[in-house]
């Protein structure tokens, strides 16, 4: 709807010149219930066995899932202070997607889950990560 769209407006001008900006990641989606971003996998994206670089698929799981904070605590610093990554399977070059939901919240801790397809709905990485609430 129209604050998801005013949300992707905003994240756009604070991305950039970011590590979100220099790994290639978009913001599909910024709703409440869940947060979607995507990355369109290329070469440079891979490690030297053609499959995509873990640190890639960590870092679009850690930013999908910081979204989501972000989205449900609008203007609040947070960090991430636990980030739990399975790879289960290899990834290749194409659109690949990250969808992040909240699994739990605290006072101080938010407890988020999330995983990356590709284009063909291939599951190949999932995760968990908590994040705090700096203020």
């Amino acid at each position: 709807g129209t604050e998801s769209a005013r949300w992707l407006k905003e994240l756009e001008k604070f991305a950039k010149g970011t590590f979100w900006e220099h790994l290639g990641l978009r913001a599909v989606d910024v709703a409440e219930e869940r947060t979607i971003i995507a990355l369109d996998a290329k070469p440079e994206h891979l490690n030297g066995m053609d499959i995509v670089h873990g640190g890639v698929l960590a870092s679009m799981l850690d930013s999908a899932m910081g979204l989501a904070v972000m989205r449900a605590y609008p203007g609040r610093r947070i960090v991430t202070t636990n980030l739990n990554v399975h790879f289960v399977a290899p990834m290749k070059t194409g659109t690949l997607t990250a969808v992040a939901e909240i699994a739990h919240k605290s006072r101080t801790t938010i407890t988020v889950q999330a995983s990356v397809t590709d284009a063909a709905g291939k599951l190949g990485t999932i995760g968990t990560g908590s994040f705090r609430l700096l203020d």
